[in-house]
């Protein structure tokens, strides 16, 4: 069951809002085998150009779906949204399906922590201000697996324990759109 979280920012979320958003994102939960208990986050947004930005995030146990879209039509871009996260899902189960049957997926991000008394770094004069931090936990996979997640959480590197040498390593989008593997001793 998808519980959700919305949030308005410059905008009031009315209960037509509320009920469009829910209904539309909702679809989502007939890709899953079994009932999933998740919190849909919701963000939307209202900029000066009258241009509206959603945001969708949900973590769940194997995978974190996440999109974002910006449309003139907030009702438009939560369409918009629910055919991203389709295609997340439909591209993860097929390579899943396909190449880890027996495994347990992906890694999964479990806590997520704003720090607002976050430590100030020192070093040479310089204060660099560290304003958010990221708890995690690792679980084993291979570099083609870590690429996917890295993709559907619309990152530009994710890092993950891999599963033959159990080294933490990173893998990161490259300049010219291909990929990099950074490997620890």
């Amino acid at each position: 069951m998808l519980n959700f979280n919305i949030r308005g920012e410059n905008i009031e979320v009315t209960p037509a809002m509320r009920e469009h958003v829910e209904g539309k994102i909702e679809k989502v939960d007939r890709y899953f085998n079994e009932e999933i208990e998740a919190t849909a986050n919701v963000n939307l947004k209202v900029y000066n150009d009258k241009q509206t930005k959603v945001e969708v995030t949900i973590p769940m146990k194997n995978l974190t779906l996440r999109a974002e879209e910006r449309h003139s039509d907030m009702y438009a871009a939560v369409d918009l949204i629910v055919d991203k996260l389709e295609r997340q899902i439909r591209k993860y189960k097929t390579k899943v399906n396909r190449k880890f049957r027996e495994r347990e997926g992906v890694a999964t991000f479990f806590a997520t922590i704003d720090a607002p008394d976050a430590p100030v770094v020192q070093a040479d004069e310089e204060a660099y201000n560290i304003v958010r931090t990221k708890q995690f936990d690792l679980k084993p996979m291979d570099q083609e697996e870590a690429v996917l997640q890295m993709n559907m959480l619309g990152h530009n590197f994710f890092i993950f324990t891999d599963a033959e040498s159990n080294g933490t390593n990173i893998v990161y989008k490259r300049r010219d759109g291909k990929y990099g593997l950074i490997e620890t001793n």
